[in-house]
């Protein structure tokens, strides 16, 4: 049992090597709003995910622009050497988690009070060589 555990982990440290990630914390704009961007991109080649989101008129998705553009930066500095245009990198996980809500209040009629939250969220996006994890 034991050695299948170690195993996995090794699977997984390999798989980080070739791998960048980058992630955005408390991102103000709710969780459901971004996870429709990522459902759009997610398993896409990076060049295409990179033209798609810049030209959806979505609002959360200038900040996976920008994401997207960190991960490959953190690819470039882990590869060094290595050419993008010669790799075929594609979006391997995306994730968006809920983060901190800000609780606010907003009058009601007859004295009255609503809540209002001001959700955000975290996102993480990881990168990885298509050709280097089919080896």
């Amino acid at each position: 049992m034991g050695s299948r555990k170690h195993n996995r982990a090794e699977q997984i440290n390999e798989a980080r090597k070739t791998a960048a990630f980058a992630s955005l914390r408390n991102c103000p704009t709710s969780p459901r709003k971004m996870r429709l961007i990522a459902d759009m991109i997610r398993g896409m080649k990076v060049e295409l995910a990179l033209n798609v989101l810049k030209h959806s008129p979505k609002e959360a998705s200038g900040r996976m622009h920008k994401l997207l553009l960190s991960a490959l930066a953190n690819w470039q500095a882990k590869n060094e050497g290595v050419r993008i245009e010669d790799t075929s990198l594609y979006i391997k996980e995306v994730g968006v988690d809920g983060g901190r809500s800000l609780k606010r209040i907003r009058t009601a009629p007859q004295g009255r009070a609503h809540r209002i939250r001001k959700r955000s969220n975290h996102v993480t996006l990881l990168i990885d060589n298509r050709v280097a994890q089919e080896k």
